[in-house]
């Protein structure tokens, strides 16, 4: 018999349906922080992200328990889609379009960019300075448009599988990102702030 801990986490899911909770202990551990990191990016608050975290595996567990979850696709993208309905029923439920603002401008340090360039010292210090900038900017993007950005860059995500993710057509998923990209660049023109890399 596999071990746990050599399966997919398509596999883990289906042992879990099945009867083995170690199998669910494990597909937690592998996406909790992707998953959290996620929510926290979109709501930009961490005991709501908490919350919506909790909510979403609740929701997770329950699928599973109802057979609503089949080894067609990724696990990962499977508990993403779930986590954007979650999120966006949260959204629904504050009625409010608007995007949340925070104090913390480090709220985003979870994530990283692993493409900064190795040039010099210089280079990397200001390169590291435009990311800093940009992951401020995105703050005060519709949550529609950040999360566009993030499923993109961060995730390295497809725009079809953005639209899958989010419900939306892939026009509409090429869209938010237009107008992403769109409100980044008038938000760095109105500060003064450089938007290209070294």
């Amino acid at each position: 018999m596999m071990k746990l801990n050599e399966m997919t986490d398509e596999e883990l899911a289906m042992s879990y349906v099945s009867g083995n909770n170690m199998a669910f202990d494990l597909l937690l551990t592998r996406n909790q922080s992707n998953l959290f990191s996620y929510i926290l990016f979109i709501v930009h608050d961490r005991d709501v992200a908490n919350d919506l975290f909790q909510e979403t595996f609740v929701k997770v567990i329950t699928k599973l328990q109802q057979g609503k979850y089949t080894t067609t696709g990724k696990f990962s993208a499977w508990i993403i889609r779930i986590a954007h309905n979650v999120i966006m029923d949260w959204y629904r439920s504050q009625k409010s379009g608007k995007v949340i603002e925070f104090a913390n401008d480090n709220d985003l340090s979870n994530i990283s960019n692993t493409n900064v360039l190795d040039a010099t010292i210089e280079s990397k210090f200001v390169n590291e300075q435009i990311l800093c900038d940009v992951k401020k900017m995105m703050n005060y993007l519709p949550v529609t448009q950040r999360e566009v950005i993030f499923m993109r860059f961060y995730q390295d995500l497809s725009f079809k599988e953005i639209a899958t993710l989010t419900n939306v057509s892939i026009n509409t998923a090429l869209g938010r990102m237009r107008y992403a990209v769109m409100n980044l660049r008038r938000m760095a023109q109105n500060h003064d702030i450089a938007l290209q890399l070294d």
